[in-house]
């Protein structure tokens, strides 16, 4: 298939969000840490931060909102996510709907699985229990039954939930199977995690149920050694992923097959890590077979940097932390997995700037739809026109490669070299000598409709139409000399001040063309032309801007 045909055929294939709303309100697993987001600096200036732009600090465990979680979740010894590829992430997979067979506390079977929807061998694998209608995000529950007439819904989403027997684990290792999602609070029954004990009341009804229905109590059912080996070694060491709180538009594909796409925040230190879920069909006019050969065959270009502590943020921000506040030889029995609670700016490795990082009746960045995050766009290779503080222009990206209108632009200056996981790494050069755009380049993506744009850069905006001109006088020297010398004007000329201050920021985002910055890994090989771009964000309702998994995908033919 030629790179035409191939963007068309993503363009107009169906894509389903299968990703619940991440949000202070959401429910974090029992015991983990609810999302806090804090602006610790505004436009104007904030309490305990300072002015330049709108930005939050936030304090969160990976159990709240869409997940995938890791090896290390349940086995110290088993992959980092941030070594998980692409391929272990995507591929052919089922989404098997279970709900009329199943009910609070109970226990469903591979038997269960496979009456509904054939699994095939190497399939990722989402479960349906209809427990997803809890989620906080779905409409209430009505009940005249329950304590209000509404149901609790964060007692059925994470405590009363069904859950897998134990031949189920056994059964998806022997599948070989890439991953197993659910659309509750947990990949494992609720009652073989420390909820046994934080709600023994519910332990007590489900142990009651169990053993009404098998005559075997619940330990001899799952038996506790037997039990942990299976999860905590044989699991992780299978490298099954699971994949927990799946909501969004699952029901749109009960018992249907898709190419299913996790994306997880490639984490180097933690467990477990936020992920927009996603599910593609074929477009109307192609084979399920036939586009799955062609999803198999296609190139994933995986243009995101580990996720660490190690990260460098940008100038006056705050960075990573990250505080194990479980481990699993510190819980029940062995029961609990390792988890930690992370916490920093957002502006920093690779992530999306929102419209409401400097305009505040922007929109955050969950409540743009998925559909505005994938399509058409190019790659432009620059790198070989730019140096230490250069401006490039339209023509220079023009010269690369063909920009269409509406398309999504990714820049490759070079600047990835310098970054602080290279073999090259210069955090100075990094930060505070990258190229960045001429006074003409907003209007023109105005012009060119650009849905959004990356650069492998820390910032799409050039450092010294930004606080940088202030903290590095000297380096603002030096570029406003070679300025002169490339283009006749000196840098207030060219950028006047109330114009151009952060002028892809300022003048853009009210536009709602926003940016990714500090993109890298694949995007060392990536050449110039076009491509199917994916930004799988996560769905973070109230966060200026926003970390993800960013994806270039070209035909292998």
């Amino acid at each position: 298939m030629n790179p035409e045909e191939f963007i068309k055929t993503l363009s107009s294939a169906k894509w389903y969000d299968l990703t619940q709303e991440c949000s202070v309100r959401t429910p974090p697993f029992p015991g983990d840490h609810t999302l806090e987001v804090h602006y610790f600096k505004r436009v104007t200036g904030a309490y305990g931060g300072g002015q330049g732009a709108n930005g939050q600090i936030l304090k969160w465990s990976n159990t709240v909102g869409t997940h995938v979680v890791g090896e290390r979740a349940f086995h110290s010894g088993g992959r980092r996510l941030s070594d998980v590829p692409l391929s272990d992430l995507n591929g052919p997979g089922v989404i098997v709907d279970i709900s009329d067979a199943i009910s609070d506390y109970g226990i469903y079977t591979p038997e269960m699985i496979t009456a509904r929807a054939e699994v095939k061998p190497g399939d990722i694998l989402i479960i349906n229990t209809g427990y997803h209608k809890y989620s906080w995000d779905q409409p209430d529950i009505f009940n005249d039954e329950a304590q209000g007439g509404v149901e609790s819904k964060e007692f059925g989403f994470l405590i009363k939930h069904p859950g897998p027997s134990l031949e189920f684990f056994k059964w998806a290792i022997d599948m070989k199977l890439k991953a197993v999602g659910v659309d509750c609070g947990c990949a494992e029954h609720p009652m073989n995690t420390p909820i046994r004990y934080m709600h023994q009341r519910d332990f007590a009804r489900a142990a009651a149920k169990v053993e009404a229905e098998t005559g075997q109590s619940w330990d001899e059912l799952f038996p506790p050694d037997e039990y942990y080996e299976l999860t905590h070694s044989a699991l992780p060491k299978a490298h099954l992923l699971l994949v927990e709180s799946i909501v969004g538009e699952i029901d749109q594909l009960k018992n249907q097959r898709a190419w299913i796409m996790l994306n997880p925040i490639p984490f180097m230190e933690v467990e477990s890590a936020w992920s927009r879920v996603v599910a593609l069909q074929p477009p109307d006019d192609m084979s399920e077979d036939e586009f799955f050969q062609v999803m198999a065959s296609a190139e994933q270009l995986d243009l995101t940097l580990p996720f660490s502590v190690q990260t460098p943020q940008w100038a006056n921000y705050v960075p990573l932390t990250v505080t194990y506040h479980r481990r699993v030889g510190g819980q029940y029995f062995g029961l609990g997995r390792n988890n930690a609670i992370c916490e920093a700016s957002i502006h920093l490795a690779t992530h999306m700037d929102g419209e409401i990082h400097f305009w505040p009746r922007g929109r955050t960045i969950g409540q743009i739809p998925l559909e505005h995050w994938i399509g058409p766009g190019v790659i432009a290779d620059i790198s070989h026109l730019v140096s230490n503080s250069s401006v490039y222009t339209p023509e220079m990206i023009e010269s690369v490669v063909e920009v269409r209108e509406g398309d999504i632009l990714l820049l490759k200056t070079g600047w990835h070299r310098y970054g602080w996981d290279s073999p090259d790494s210069d955090e100075f050069r990094y930060m505070i000598k990258h190229p960045g755009p001429s006074a003409d380049y907003s209007q023109w993506c105005i012009d060119k409709k650009i849905k959004w744009i990356g650069i492998d850069a820390v910032s799409a905006d050039h450092p010294m139409n930004t606080i940088q001109r202030i903290f590095h006088p000297k380096t603002f020297e030096e570029a406003n000399e070679k300025l002169k010398r490339d283009f006749g004007q000196d840098w207030d000329q060219m950028f006047p001040l109330d114009k151009f201050y952060q002028d892809t920021h300022l003048n853009l985002f009210p536009k709602g063309i926003v940016h990714a910055e500090n993109l890298g890994g694949d995007i060392a090989r990536a050449e110039s032309g076009r491509y199917f771009i994916g930004a799988f964000v996560q769905k973070a309702m109230e966060a200026e801007s926003m970390w993800g998994r960013f994806v270039a995908f070209k035909s292998g033919d």
